[in-house]
């Protein structure tokens, strides 16, 4: 029987088919959650164009840093978010989070918004998490992994900015596009391969925040690449902008002996829909 801990009743963000399924292996909505935080982003720790510095000074040498402050930011707004999700789980007495949405968007006054929103609930068990775990995963996917023997430990995230100068010296980007034909653009490879492995460092990092899981679900990959203006050329040239983001659910087997984090790689796997 199912204690009753609210004469109200509760919301959600599930489809029929989520709560369907949701509810099939013996967990049940107690409301909708939502946390959000508004930051102030836009330092990117440089005085000068980052994309232009070398390591060695010479043009054959080109050097991708990471936007480290601005991606501190980043990261610091989406577990605040999290966060406050979480408490209003733990306050309505929820044993995790499910279809958890990240979002980010400009906020009218100023600075970026990022917000948290998913649907808590509660297993009909006497036995419940110390701690309310949040996760990306959808009410059937859910469901899926817990008949499977593999249950949520936390949402994780990963994300890495950087920036490289465009121009036509040894990072050869502006110059090979106009005139070197059908070849890799390498500086460009350089890039992307920067972000997307400092990104998915990230998130087995943020992973083991949460007691260190066994392996990662990741469903949501995303790889932003925007122009902007060089600030210290007086020339047409331009800063390539890359933002890689990776979210995921962590997770652990049933009935494991709890064991400190590991210091190893974390199994990272793509989830496999059913069509």
């Amino acid at each position: 029987m199912t204690r009753q801990l609210t004469d109200d009743p509760w919301d959600s963000t599930l489809s029929p088919g989520e709560f369907t399924a949701v509810a099939g292996v013996g967990f049940e909505p107690v409301g909708q959650v939502l946390g959000t935080a508004v930051f102030n982003l836009g330092n990117t720790g440089a005085w000068a164009c980052p994309g232009a510095w070398t390591t060695t000074g010479g043009p054959s040498a080109p050097w991708t840093p990471s936007l480290a402050p601005l991606t501190k930011a980043v990261h610091a707004a989406r577990r605040l978010a999290v966060a406050r999700a979480v408490a209003e789980c733990r306050a309505l007495h929820g044993d995790g989070i499910v279809a958890v949405r990240l979002i980010s968007a400009p906020f009218p006054a100023g600075g970026t918004e990022f917000t948290a929103i998913g649907t808590a609930v509660r297993a009909r068990s006497r036995v419940h998490p110390r701690q309310p775990f949040a996760s990306h995963l959808g009410g059937q996917d859910f469901a899926r992994l817990l008949r499977a023997g593999w249950v949520p430990t936390g949402l994780a995230f990963g994300a890495s900015l950087a920036i490289r100068h465009d121009d036509w010296r040894g990072s050869g980007l502006t110059g090979r596009r106009r005139f070197a034909g059908n070849q890799e653009v390498d500086g460009h490879t350089r890039l992307l391969t920067h972000v997307r492995r400092e990104a998915r460092a990230r998130l087995a990092l943020d992973a083991r925040r949460h007691g260190g899981g066994d392996g990662i679900v990741v469903d949501d990959v995303s790889l932003d690449i925007r122009e902007s203006e060089c600030p210290d050329s007086g020339t047409a040239t331009r800063d390539l902008i890359a933002e890689a983001v990776f979210v995921g659910t962590s997770l652990a087997r049933f009935g494991r002996s709890r064991r400190p984090a590991t210091t190893g790689p974390l199994t990272i796997m793509r989830l496999e829909r059913e069509h």
